[in-house]
């Protein structure tokens, strides 16, 4: 494309009346520290103490006010602009790839997972370029049983396209959605036959997961289920690999003719001797199958939104990865948690600042990262074609084993800890594909130090500071319409223990030789580093709080005044 003919497919605007806000916020400042040094209380030992307690916590909450003020100062937001990316690439597109990752049938259904599954294989984009891959961590039986019926995507795929449907989760639709009244009578039938379809799978994987017990004529139709009786426990198995829909296959088709995408279920090796690295051990098996890099998503527009920043022809080229804000499906108005993240999503100063900085917000999705480039590669999106893979599905299912087993990082740079070009995600993760696995393309991928870092309760964290560091950008986007949607703790255990393996894994950052304020200096901004000290220094927080919090309460319990007298002479 000629200079002069380009056309962006992204626009950033800046946020516009931060400097008003910022002020009054400053003005007030002013004045709480003016109170607290003219109107010191001369009266009891007690007083002064309180009072001296006090002033220390508010100038620590000046001083994070300061820090997300570094965030908020050049907020923009970014516009994605679709109809250009298919104007100017049709369908030459990339190749792209979705993990999404599972832990543990009794906190995530299998009926959940599958419904997940089938709306990432009807994302807005070639089926024959869609690969869907299940990572598995719980080695349940009963979750690969529920990935056998996401044959009903023969039905669900040509039937979400052909009546336009939104949302692309089975359950969240037929939920939401009641059967047409007004259309012909064959368009009401085909409505209620699908339907029925779903609730007939729904029937048998929710009973099945009731009696917990494969239904032997399933067990014995699919050579998969073999694999579960070499299984001690979900902490000890072999590798356990299927490719269920083979898309290269010219008969695998939905009932209209068309291709369906890839569906893939691994569940990688773990023994009792060897530390499985938790959700990053997990991503770094499925990276060693796959040859390529990482994305994570919901809304079935989500990758072309994300392609519009990372294919763009002038500024593409820099951009490591695009995050979205992470947001739940099942909270309420009455999220008494917090797990919503309603102000810091809703407030545009803060997370487009941090977009501004390029800087690795910790509560976004992280999608999309540039794959085994080194910087500034111009990439010609039109001529990248995937690396054709003839092995059939059986062969590559046998030689991928040792690929997800627990030692396959032996001797390769994951083994010793290196920072890679990759992010963890969530949830799910659909990743630019640039070629599928051979022995020669698994070896050069060790080699180029490629993996998630170990050692950190937020992995994810470490690794956008390491793709800052090497000059790359990342770009956040918030549509009108949520990008994610997951499942938020529900119960006060489950979040103050999520919220503990945050505020820790932060804090551990800023502790260790990756502080942004050491690993980062000559390297990113200060101002950038300052970005990442607001989330690193989010456990540090619970001491002026906690003060703040119980001292003036027993204060004005006790009697002790707080606050000067007010004289009326």
């Amino acid at each position: 494309m000629a200079k002069g003919d380009y056309v962006p497919l992204f626009e950033t605007r800046p946020v516009k009346g931060r400097i008003l806000f910022r002020s009054i916020a400053l003005l007030g400042i002013c004045f709480i520290c003016t109170y607290r040094v003219g109107f010191f209380p001369v009266g009891g030992k007690s007083e002064r103490w309180i009072w001296i307690g006090l002033f220390p916590s508010e100038l620590w909450f000046i001083f994070s006010w300061f820090l997300s003020t570094v965030c908020r100062w050049n907020s923009v937001y970014r516009i994605p602009y679709v109809h250009r990316l298919s104007q100017r690439f049709g369908k030459e597109l990339p190749g792209v790839d979705i993990f999404v990752c599972t832990a543990d049938p009794l906190i995530e259904p299998p009926s959940m997972v599958v419904n997940t599954v089938l709306s990432m294989m009807v994302y807005d984009y070639p089926p024959e370029k869609l690969s869907v891959y299940l990572s598995d961590d719980g080695g349940s039986d009963l979750t690969f049983y529920a990935m056998l019926a996401a044959n009903f995507s023969m039905s669900w795929l040509p039937f979400c396209n052909k009546f336009k449907v939104e949302p692309r989760s089975p359950e969240a639709y037929f939920t939401t959605t009641s059967a047409p009244v007004d259309d012909p009578v064959n368009v009401q039938q085909h409505w209620l036959s699908v339907k029925k379809q779903y609730e007939d799978m729904k029937m048998r994987i929710e009973t099945t997961t009731k009696l917990n017990r494969i239904p032997e004529h399933i067990r014995i139709q699919h050579k998969g289920f073999r694999e579960w009786d070499f299984v001690s426990s979900k902490r000890d198995h072999q590798t356990i690999l299927q490719i269920l829909i083979d898309g290269r296959d010219p008969n695998a088709v939905d009932i209209g003719g068309n291709p369906l995408p890839t569906l893939v279920y691994l569940s990688r090796e773990k023994r009792p001797q060897h530390h499985h690295h938790f959700k990053a051990g997990a991503m770094n098996s499925l990276v060693s199958i796959i040859y390529y890099t990482c994305l994570n998503t919901r809304q079935f527009k989500s990758i072309k939104y994300s392609m519009c920043i990372v294919m763009d022809e002038e500024k593409g080229d820099e951009v490591a990865y695009v995050q979205f804000p992470q947001n739940f499906k099942n909270i309420g108005k009455n999220d008494i948690y917090g797990s919503s993240f309603r102000v810091i999503n809703k407030d545009l100063t803060q997370m487009e600042g941090h977009a501004t900085l390029a800087q690795d917000a910790s509560t976004g999705e992280k999608l999309f990262v540039v794959s085994n480039m080194t910087k500034n590669t111009k990439v010609d999106w039109k001529k990248l074609t995937d690396t054709e893979v003839e092995e059939s599905a059986s062969l590559l299912e046998e030689t991928c084993q040792v690929l997800a087993s627990c030692t396959f990082e032996r001797n390769t740079p994951w083994e010793k800890r290196c920072i890679s070009f990759f992010l963890t995600c969530v949830k799910y993760i659909p990743v630019f594909r640039f070629g599928l696995c051979s022995n020669s393309n698994v070896r050069n991928l060790f080699r180029s130090q490629m993996g998630l870092k170990y050692g950190f309760l937020v992995e994810d964290v470490i690794k956008g500071l390491s793709m800052q560091c090497k000059g790359w950008k990342s770009v956040y986007l918030n549509p009108e319409r949520e990008g994610f949607l997951g499942v938020a703790p529900m119960a006060l255990l489950e979040t103050l223990v999520q919220y503990k393996r945050w505020t820790e894994g932060h804090f551990e950052i800023f502790l260790s030789r990756y502080c942004p304020l050491l690993y980062g200096y000559g390297k990113i901004p200060l101002k950038l580093q300052l970005a990442y000290c607001s989330y690193h220094l989010w456990a540090a927080n619970c001491l002026a709080t906690l003060y703040y919090v119980a001292v003036p309460s027993l204060c004005l319990f006790k009697g002790f005044p707080l606050f000067p007298k007010v004289s009326t002479s």
